[in-house]
């Protein structure tokens, strides 16, 4: 039996980088809840994402949990209007040159095509430059955390007047709206 990717994992942010670093939920409740549990859990994820790596090793997973983290600290560094840690900055800048991937386009779809030898790194340098795009472009001052209850997910405020709050209106947004209507 195989698990729905959809039931696993939240995929609903626009940001293929701050999805990824939504692998684990819940950051400012009382128990995070970490869902890259395994090697099996990555793969999944990365072939949910169109990085199809097909042999993902434990020291895989670490590595990944690693970017993961330094993503999450540098993207709420700025959405805090601080400066990122520099060995953070270095890390994500090292995972991003290291990998070797190549974009293409297949049919009407662009995707990629990872090395057979060093498959999870080139996914992970794409992670990593995708990171890099969006914490140093144009709309870096639009990064901000979740407001919502124990979630402080990172995500890109695309709003016209720039005043979202939630990572997500079907999720975060909905719970506090219910929360403040069992209240009224």
């Amino acid at each position: 039996m195989t698990e729905d990717v959809r039931r696993v994992f939240r995929m609903d942010n626009e940001v293929l980088a701050f999805r990824f670093t939504a692998t684990l939920s819940d950051r400012a409740g009382m128990a995070p809840r970490e869902r890259l549990t395994d090697p099996a859990r990555l793969k999944m994820w990365l072939q949910a994402t169109g990085l199809d790596a097909t042999d993902v090793s434990l020291t895989d997973l670490k590595d990944a949990v690693e970017l993961r983290e330094v993503i999450y600290r540098i993207g709420s560094a700025i959405a805090a209007g601080e400066q990122p840690d520099s060995k953070d900055v270095r890390t994500l800048n090292t995972v991003a040159a290291a990998g070797h991937a190549k974009a293409a386009l297949e049919g009407d779809l662009a995707g990629w095509h990872l090395t057979e030898t060093t498959p999870v790194g080139d996914a992970l340098g794409v992670l990593a430059t995708d990171a890099i795009h969006i914490l140093g472009g144009p709309d870096r001052s639009r990064i901000k955390n979740c407001e919502g209850p124990g979630c402080a997910g990172l995500f890109l405020d695309t709003s016209r007047g720039a005043n979202r709050r939630w990572c997500s209106m079907n999720t975060c947004g909905n719970k506090v709206k219910k929360a403040r209507l069992a209240g009224s």
